[in-house]
């Protein structure tokens, strides 16, 4: 079976619809988290990550806020300006479904999570020492990670990780993992690795080979809607250049 596994769409429907079309055919999706947040489009994001076949999906710091189970003074002044703004524009229903996600899954003997296996929620994947020490909180061979926004592969060798940064990869190339791994496939909506195309992986789980990608999308419209719904212009700016 072919897997898409997406993370960090934050509202970004452009960039959605963008890498739903180039990664065809799939047969399911895995989504980890922060669906909303930031971007212009929360509504039209849930509901299509919703429709998606096979969709299994995990709750991001952004779902959590908005749900109320991370308060918002958590966050820096423009993530916050933008989850007030969302505050007013989530359907009940939409709500409702990032209210009722998982903190931690474990699909086809994958772990998912958006932040760490030992924080789900919150903890950054960015070095040697964290991605060591939560080698030792998962069971499966293989968690997958978000809330970076950055790419990457953090795999056991011997005694301890190595890491890889996936955006140093050729795109579209087929790779294997045997060791243990925590794997990043970088954030749909707003990749902050200089790169400014949507970011994701797709995973044969019969041969076994991974696919990291990335597609070009529509940023001067995402940018647009940004500034016209009033959000703070930090969130249409780093579209651009990817940071």
């Amino acid at each position: 079976m072919r897997t898409l596994i997406i993370s960090d769409i934050h509202a970004n429907i452009t960039a959605l619809e963008a890498v739903l079309k180039d990664a065809e055919p799939f047969e399911q999706v895995w989504c980890l988290g922060d669906v909303v947040g930031y971007g212009p489009d929360p509504n039209a994001c849930i509901e299509r990550v919703m429709s998606l076949p096979g969709i299994k999906c995990v709750k991001g710091n952004h779902d959590a806020a908005i749900t109320g189970v991370i308060g918002l003074e958590a966050f820096n002044y423009e993530a916050r300006a933008s989850l007030e703004w969302l505050e007013s524009r989530l359907t009940p229903e939409n709500k409702r479904w990032l209210s009722g996600l998982d903190e931690k899954l474990e699909v086809d003997g994958i772990t998912l999570v958006h932040g760490s296996p030992r924080k789900p929620i919150w903890e950054y994947m960015m070095d040697l020492v964290t991605a060591r020490q939560n080698m030792r909180e998962f069971d499966t061979l293989f968690c997958l990670v978000g809330h970076t926004h950055i790419p990457s592969v953090f795999r056991m060798e011997g005694e301890g990780p190595k890491s890889t940064r996936l955006y140093f990869m050729q795109t579209g190339k087929l790779f294997e993992l045997e060791d243990k791994c925590i794997l990043n496939p970088g954030s749909v909506g707003q990749p902050r690795d200089h790169n400014p195309k949507a970011s994701y992986l797709t995973y044969d789980d019969m041969e076994q080979f991974w696919m990291y990608n990335r597609v070009e999308y529509d940023i001067q419209a995402v940018q647009q809607r940004i500034r016209a719904a009033g959000l703070p212009d930090r969130h249409a700016a780093r579209l651009e250049d990817g940071w």
